[in-house]
């Protein structure tokens, strides 16, 4: 896995993020720090990456499990070290999770299995932070 970062001097503290996959992402600073507030943080796009890699793992496990699953939010909020290095001390992802006739032990087991075994990227923030997890079944 690739990623090349370019500092755009004009902007403050704005940066372009190109993936190996050849995708963009924006990335700037608060203005107390010399950003513009144009894009997010880069620590929010590490806790962004987080709850993307969670949730792509529970709809794979659902629907490998022949659950109707139709929708799947997850809500993350974080703490962090108040010194450097601020990394997350905290994450509580709640995941909202809607389908037809869905199994809560199925949805429940999904994100187990996620966090337990798949996510690498919250399994690699649970080095440092305490993760915890809630779900929500709504009918769709």
């Amino acid at each position: 896995m690739e990623c090349t970062i370019d500092w755009m001097p004009g902007t403050g503290m704005g940066m372009i993020a190109e993936t190996g996959s050849g995708h963009l992402i924006a990335m700037d600073g608060a203005p107390d720090g010399g950003g513009r507030n144009l894009a997010p943080r880069p620590m929010e796009t590490v806790l962004a990456g987080a709850g993307g890699c969670t949730a792509y793992d529970v709809v794979l496990i659902l629907k490998r499990g022949r659950q109707d699953v139709r929708g799947c939010r997850v809500r993350l909020s974080a703490e962090r070290a108040e010194t450097e290095p601020k990394v997350f001390t905290k994450i509580a992802m709640h995941f909202v999770v809607s389908g037809a006739n869905l199994n809560a032990a199925a949805v429940e087991r999904a994100i187990a299995l996620s966090h337990e075994r798949y996510c690498s990227a919250s399994i690699m923030l649970g080095k440092t932070a305490a993760i915890t997890t809630s779900y929500e079944i709504v009918a769709a």
